[in-house]
């Protein structure tokens, strides 16, 4: 048997609920991990994961994945006692050398203050044997490796330990509905509210014929990737061609990629009302493209019904660019299929749209049915910890 230990961040400074943002990390590490025997505890700070070695791999998965920890380790576990930690510390070293490693340092944590030597103590004993018998030198700077001696119910000792994404867990923060698109932005905007403990889902806007089904493919690749974070998520596929036709024919040209947002803000009002949405999140950054002009970003905002978040709206496209590696959507961001946005966008569009140049030209446009039209014509896939589930 292995075990994993998950280091609790953010979760640690919350008061008198902080069960209830231990309970839901605890709910989301056996969500993920529902299809193995894994057993899984929380305490002291440490998310205990002990598993076999056939179910490693989701383990591990798990936990690069899980929001709320800020690091973990795959342990060597051995008894309470510092025979036992040198032996162990002994093994871990003389593996270290057959990879090249040649200095190391240890760090010591006693959780258990019944152990009769303190974390410094631990520390230089820990290291004796290693030391006694020349198998690597110390260097407590820049040491090659790291060994990590923890004692708490038993010794947990590890010299691998990754970094998590923090956050917190996801089910404590409500539910925003997300405007997925196939850029490189969306995707990042609801993962950093999943990262504040908000259930996600989503909802992608669809042209066929004049976008692609690869088009849309793309799009249900980024709602996967992005359900092995936010745990479950639903994708909302809204066929948007009619009202995009509608607003070509009726509406200022300068005008329709702003009344496109506009009318995207109408079906996201319903969205949220039919799956209890408490918010919708959009992928906009400040001064990045024409309808985000401060102006016409007041605009959409006037025609949403819920609070609407921006979380990119500070980023600029370096800062976007790193959180999309970092969460594996950005090749499949880049992939060179156009989404409805861009479909018809006009030469000079308006920059500094006025609410209500906006509204009197969407009351000309008598879109409305168009709009009910596409909400109830929506066709809803959803997605588990990175996979789609197929309806039976």
């Amino acid at each position: 048997m292995t075990t994993f230990l998950g280091k609790i961040g953010e979760l640690s400074l919350k008061g008198s609920n902080i069960k209830t943002f231990e309970n839901q990390l605890l709910n989301n590490t056996r969500q993920y991990l529902k299809s193995t025997e894994a057993k899984i505890a929380l305490r002291a700070g440490r998310l205990y994961i002990t598993c076999e070695e056939k179910d490693e791999e989701a383990v591990e998965y798990a936990l690069s994945h899980l929001l709320g920890i800020t690091g973990w380790a795959k342990t060597v576990t051995t008894e309470k006692n510092i025979e036992a930690i040198q032996e162990c510390v002994k093994t871990l070293a003389l593996q270290a050398v057959q990879e090249g490693k040649k200095t190391f340092k240890i760090e010591a944590k006693r959780q258990d203050k019944t152990f009769p030597l303190n974390s410094y103590e631990i520390a230089c004993e820990g290291a004796k044997l290693v030391y006694d018998e020349n198998i690597m030198d110390v260097d407590v700077h820049k040491p090659d490796i790291t060994f990590y001696v923890e004692v708490r119910d038993k010794v947990y000792i590890y010299s691998d330990s990754k970094k998590a994404l923090r956050g917190l867990p996801v089910g404590t923060s409500n539910k925003g509905l997300l405007l997925l698109s196939g850029g490189l932005d969306s995707p990042v905007a609801g993962y950093r509210m999943a990262r504040r403990g908000m259930k996600i889902e989503c909802c992608y806007f669809h042209s066929y014929p004049y976008t692609s089904i690869e088009a849309q493919q793309k799009v249900e690749e980024l709602a996967a990737k992005l359900s092995g974070y936010s745990i479950t998520t639903y994708l909302n596929i809204v066929p948007f061609t009619d009202v995009q036709m509608k607003i070509k024919e009726k509406a200022p040209e300068e005008w329709s990629t702003l009344m496109l947002r506009v009318c995207m803000m109408k079906v996201a009002n319903m969205l949220c009302y039919r799956v209890h949405s408490d918010c919708i999140i959009t992928g906009e950054s400040l001064g990045q493209v024409a309808s985000q002009t401060l102006e016409n970003m007041s605009v959409t905002e006037h025609f949403a019904e819920y609070p609407l978040l921006r979380p990119l709206c500070g980023m600029d496209k370096e800062e976007i660019i790193r959180d999309a590696v970092l969460i594996d959507t950005y090749n499949t961001s880049i992939l060179p299929y156009e989404d409805c946005c861009v479909l018809f966008s006009p030469k000079h569009p308006v920059l500094r749209g006025r609410i209500e140049d906006a509204e009197r030209i969407y009351k000309e446009m008598d879109i409305d049915a168009l709009i009910q039209e596409a909400f109830e014509k929506r066709d809803v896939k959803h997605f588990f910890c990175g996979k789609e589930i197929k309806a039976e």
